[in-house]
């Protein structure tokens, strides 16, 4: 018996027909602790992926423009943290986790502020991970995190005032038909002057109005009109705009800087106003009280500037500032000067009235304090008469009639800022126009800050 185990023993130590399978039994412990901890870790980076996506979300959502934050941000007068959001971006976040499984959220860290004009959202998470097979090496968990953090900019405040002329020269007919309408309704004459000194009914303004002819002041008062409904329908916040409305007075008896409508963001209350811009009263040719000099942009100005208060970087309490002005562009004042004299051959000195083009120097002050001027220039139309021929032609008129590279007009483009000036003839819109200028100012204000 002794001998046949030793025989066995010896014969078992001979045998080498089973190391495959030691040496495999051997190697697959740390081959499935390998193939263990790929599936643990993939399983972790599924799981933070998705929580990341939520995180994402949560960040964009919770400053979206439909979003609470970005409502509230509208109405804030200062930078800081912006609670509403804070909610909302939590639960976004819960929202788009809800259905995930294998996982314990540790902590989900919501933020969202405003800093100017910057609103920021950043949303962290931490989770843990039970694992299955790195737990055989002593890992019993994993820990995953991420942050997501967005920024959104809000829409920059802005404040218009306009500056309308309703001077007599914009009782102008509108177009060359409403002009050879008005001529044969007046005896020649172009303009529909307000003249208080006539009988109700029979001055050219009345004569105008009862025979549906269109005079400048008329296209002035619907353009500015729709203006404000552009502005509605493009404003964010309810108080994003805020309008201002002037004239050269209710008549030349009180001639000078009229505020027509005081700053506000009641844009429909501003419709409201613009729907009562009408023509200068005049007290007859030659009136007592200014003796026909009804434009005054040399008093104007200084006073359109002392009603702008200074421009800001385009927030809430500190409104980006635009003066849109609205003329033909010919001064008429007492102003010796001047920067035409009045003297010809055919009328002698009567200096120191002045009638010329608009001195752009008075817009530089304006310019200089960062209010952009957008100019809106109603082309000066040529009435058959000898005053025009002898006074305003030689500044307005090219070799074939008013002309773009007229003294007006070019004195119009510097008092504009640059890329602010729209010239219009009677045949095109100005209803158009001021939108134009408008949605030019709102581009430019973006693009500057």
């Amino acid at each position: 018996m002794r001998v046949a185990l030793h025989n066995l023993t010896r014969r078992f130590g001979r045998d080498t027909s089973g190391n495959i399978a030691v040496i495999f039994a051997i190697a697959c412990v740390p081959l499935i602790t390998a193939v263990g901890c790929a599936v643990d870790y993939s399983r972790a980076t599924q799981i933070r992926s998705k929580l990341q996506a939520a995180a994402d979300a949560a960040s964009v959502g919770s400053i979206a423009k439909a979003s609470p934050a970005f409502a509230a941000a509208g109405s804030m007068t200062s930078d800081g943290s912006i609670p509403v959001g804070v909610t909302d971006a939590q639960n976004i976040f819960d929202a788009n986790r809800a259905n995930l499984t294998g996982y314990r959220l540790n902590s989900v860290t919501p933020a969202v502020t405003k800093v100017g004009s910057t609103v920021t959202s950043t949303v962290g998470f931490s989770a843990s991970i039970d694992t299955m097979f790195l737990g055989l090496i002593g890992k019993a968990t994993m820990t995953v995190g991420g942050t997501s953090t967005s920024t959104a900019n809000m829409p920059l405040y802005v404040d218009f005032y306009l500056l309308l002329d309703n001077s007599p020269s914009m009782g102008v007919a509108a177009t060359p038909t409403d002009i050879t309408n008005l001529q044969a309704k007046t005896g020649g004459c172009a303009f529909a002057c307000h003249d208080t000194s006539k009988p109700a009914g029979t001055s050219n303004y009345d004569i105008a109005k009862t025979n549906g002819i269109t005079t400048r002041i008329d296209v002035v008062r619907q353009a500015s009109a729709n203006l404000m409904d552009t502005a509605k329908r493009t404003q964010t916040y309810s108080n994003q705009f805020r309008m201002a409305i002037y004239d050269f007075g209710a008549s030349s008896a009180t001639i000078g800087l009229r505020n027509l409508f005081s700053l506000s963001s009641s844009l429909t209350s501003a419709k409201t106003a613009a729907g009562g811009i009408d023509l200068m009263a005049v007290a007859g040719q030659n009136d007592a009280y200014t003796a026909d000099k009804d434009t005054p942009f040399s008093t104007i100005f200084p006073a359109i500037n002392t009603a702008i208060s200074s421009p800001g970087p385009g927030t809430s309490a500190a409104p980006l500032k635009y003066l849109f002005f609205v003329s033909d562009g010919v001064a008429d004042e007492s102003n010796a000067a001047c920067l035409k004299t009045m003297y010809n051959r055919n009328w002698g000195n009567i200096a120191p009235r002045c009638q010329s083009p608009i001195n752009p120097a008075l817009c530089t002050t304006l310019k200089n304090r960062g209010i952009k001027i957008a100019v809106l220039y109603t082309t000066y139309q040529p009435p058959t008469d000898n005053w025009y021929n002898d006074w305003i032609a030689p500044f307005n008129a090219g070799p074939w009639g008013p002309s773009p590279n007229s003294e007006i007009a070019q004195n119009m483009q510097s008092c504009a800022s640059p890329g602010f000036y729209f010239e219009v003839s009677p045949t095109q819109g100005i209803s158009d126009a001021m939108d134009a200028l408008f949605k030019k100012a709102l581009a430019d204000a973006r693009i500057a800050s």
